[in-house]
């Protein structure tokens, strides 16, 4: 099983943090440019217990993802887990710490590829990936909510 981990310190509060979090619809303003989302489930409200389907194309290569949220306690702690995706394993954790003047937005995916070992020579180029995208994500994330903007 690998562990990737992503923390970074963003100037909101924890609830608004955790809001934008569960709103489904943030998902595709926090995506990198290079992979296309599209949300397959109409009305996604986030709760325990809930499925979210959605289709991501990366390097023209469509993936279909069917992710149920595991744990949800507002306003600390988001977890979501792959119910069908292109890894064996895929766990999400979105931990979230207030601190004085910042609340720490923090990202722990538990995977595990596909195919044994031949699936495991590929974890580096996974964990590059991983690396990319929540610099991406946690990048954006802060912009949208320290500024207040809308994407």
């Amino acid at each position: 099983m690998n562990t990737f981990e992503k923390s970074t310190l963003i100037k909101c509060s924890i609830d608004e943090l955790f809001d934008f979090h569960l709103d489904a619809n943030n998902l595709t303003k926090i995506t990198p440019n290079n992979i296309k989302v599209k949300l397959l489930t109409p009305d996604f409200e986030a709760k325990e217990g809930e499925v979210l389907k959605l289709k991501s194309i990366k390097n023209f290569i469509p993936m279909n993802w069917t992710v149920k949220i595991q744990k949800l306690q507002k306003p600390n702690i988001l977890v979501d887990v792959a119910l069908s995706s292109p890894f064996k394993y895929w766990e999400h954790q979105h931990v979230f710490i207030k601190h004085a003047n910042f609340t720490e937005l923090k990202d722990i995916v538990k995977y595990e590829m596909p195919f044994g070992y031949i699936g495991g020579l590929f974890s580096p180029l996974v964990e590059k990936d991983l690396e990319n995208m929540f610099d991406f994500r946690h990048n954006i994330t802060k912009e949208i909510l320290e500024n207040k903007e809308i994407i």
